[in-house]
C-alpha cells in the first residue's frame, strides 16, 4: 500500500505494538486506506525544549544489542525512526514493547520474537516495510540522521509530537505530508510515546489523527 494513495479523516491510537500487528493498522489509517471514521485525539504531549537541544540519533553496534539507544526516551525514539528508515525491521523490533496493563505484564521486544523467521517478525517487517515509505525524506539517504527534541517525561513515560522528531533535517511531520496526497500540515497530529520498561526506555505507542 502506498503512502500516496490520498487520505481520508483517521484517528487511533496503535496500542498492541508487537501483538497485535497495529504498525500497519496505524500507517493504514495515517495513509488515508482506511474506512475508519473513529477519532480518538492524541495524548497530551509533554512540553519540549527548543530544538537547539535535540539530541542526535546514537547508532546501535549490533540489531541484538539495542541497550546504547536506551538509556533515555528521545535516544529510544530516534534509533526506532531510524530503524525504520532504513528498514531494518529486527532493530525496530527490538526497540518496541508493550507496557503491562492490570495482570498482564510488560512485552518487549527479544531475538527470539523479532527474528526474521518468526511470525511476528514477519509482521513487523511488514509493518515497517509501510511505514519506512511514509518516514523517508526525500531526497533519502543510506545513513539519516535523526533527532528529537528534548522532554520531560512524566513518570516512566514520554511522548514526542511528529514536528518536533526531525529526519536529516526535515520534521517527521513534514516528511509524512510530503509522501502523502491530498494531506495538509494541519491535518495531521502524530506522536510517538516512549516507555521505560526493566530500566530501558521502549516505543511502546503511536498515536495519530489525521482530517
Amino acid at each position: 500500500m502506498s503512502a500516496r494513495n490520498g487520505t481520508r479523516r483517521a484517528g487511533r491510537r496503535t496500542g498492541g505494538l508487537l501483538t497485535g500487528g497495529l504498525l500497519t493498522a496505524a500507517l493504514v489509517g495515517l495513509t488515508g486506506c482506511s474506512d475508519g471514521t473513529d477519532s480518538t485525539e492524541a495524548d497530551d504531549k509533554p512540553t519540549a525544549s527548543s530544538a537547539s537541544t535535540a539530541r542526535p540519533t546514537p547508532t546501535p553496534t549490533a540489531a541484538q544489542d539495542t541497550s546504547a539507544a536506551q538509556s533515555s526516551p528521545e535516544e529510544a525514539v530516534a534509533a526506532w525512526v531510524t530503524a525504520v528508515v532504513k528498514g531494518d525491521a529486527e532493530q525496530a523490533c527490538l526497540l518496541m514493547a508493550e507496557a503491562g496493563t492490570g495482570s498482564s505484564p510488560a512485552v518487549i521486544g527479544s531475538a527470539e520474537t523479532c527474528a526474521d523467521d518468526s511470525a511476528q517478525g514477519k509482521q513487523i517487517k511488514q509493518s515497517v516495510g509501510q511505514f519506512k515509505e511514509s518516514f523517508t525524506p526525500d531526497p533519502p539517504t543510506a545513513d539519516p540522521k535523526v533527532e528529537v527534541t528534548e522532554a520531560t517525561p512524566t513518570g516512566d513515560k514520554a511522548t514526542y509530537p511528529a514536528d518536533k522528531i526531525s529526519i536529516d533535517g526535515q520534521t517527521l511531520a513534514d516528511v509524512i505530508v510530503s509522501n502523502s496526497t491530498g494531506l495538509k500540515p494541519d491535518q495531521l497530529n502524530v506522536s510517538v510515546e516512549s516507555s521505560k520498561l526493566n530500566d530501558a526506555w521502549y516505543v511502546t505507542n503511536m498515536d495519530f489523527d489525521i482530517g
